[in-house]
């Protein structure tokens, strides 16, 4: 048995406080009785209704990796007859991307229907970088690499690598890998360009904890529990739990809390 707020706000219908005013409110009933406790909890699956009007069921949470390929768009819809990454994983659930590629770069994206859960991944004050192997062209001076680390001035603002490493060098370019906490529309194409560099080819792969690994172009997986946990996580969580401090509830906020408690 859970409160019906959380099962309102589970189910789409608003936020718990929302969820708080509507039953106070006399608007919500369960198996067609009206319910005005907010300590009240419910079966779940329990006919409920607001306004008369049935409430469906919550869908289960999805939580998918993807290594898009080039060529392909980083929305829920195909553009312009160019297949999403919602198409490739062809479900029928409506997955929503977390962690945009533009269209002429690959690598690692993560789809889900859970927007909480969406929203630590990606926003820059949890804290999770995101790692980037680029193959350019042009010369990679040890001066270049350093700008990249300083940060280079962009429309947005400053954009600056959290990590910059040369993998190899050639005569036309070379490889570097680039480790970002921001996500800005073409950032590292951008910055590369910034400092006398022309990106060929560029592959995400890893974001916070979740490396690319082995999955191949075009090809998916579901997330494990105990990586959906660790990507809901800040990366001074995740380090405080492997060292056995103290336990997380004390240190995580409520928010986080319930994205955890909710992917167990």
């Amino acid at each position: 048995m859970i409160r019906l707020q959380k099962v309102l706000a589970d189910r789409g219908v608003a936020s718990r406080r929302h969820a708080e005013e509507l039953i106070a409110q006399g608007r919500v009933t369960v198996e067609g009785e009206v319910v005005r406790e907010l300590g009240t909890k419910v079966d779940p699956a329990a006919r409920i209704a607001v306004d008369g009007r049935i409430v469906p069921l919550a869908q289960r949470h999805r939580y998918v990796a993807l290594h898009k390929p080039q060529g392909v768009v980083s929305s829920a819809r195909a553009e312009r007859g160019r297949a999403s990454v919602a198409d490739l994983v062809g479900a029928r659930e409506r997955l929503y991307p977390v962690g945009r590629l533009d269209i002429d770069s690959e690598g690692l994206v993560l789809l889900t229907n859970d927007g909480d859960w969406a929203e630590h991944v990606m926003h820059p004050r949890y804290g999770h970088d995101r790692e980037y192997e680029v193959d350019a062209v042009g010369d990679i001076t040890d001066d270049a690499v350093a700008r990249l680390r300083r940060g280079v001035r962009l429309e947005e603002g400053l954009a600056r690598a959290e990590r910059a490493a040369v993998v190899q060098r050639d005569a036309h370019g070379g490889r570097l890998r680039l480790v970002l906490r921001t996500g800005w529309k073409r950032q590292v194409r951008r910055m590369c360009l910034a400092v006398g560099l022309r990106v060929e080819r560029l592959v995400r792969v890893r974001i916070g904890p979740l490396h690319l690994g082995r999955l191949a172009p075009g090809t998916w997986r579901e997330l494990s529990p105990r990586e959906v946990r660790a990507l809901a996580l800040s990366p001074s969580a995740r380090f405080a739990r492997s060292r056995r401090a103290a336990p997380l509830s004390s240190t995580r906020s409520d928010r986080q809390s319930r994205i955890l408690a909710r992917s167990t």
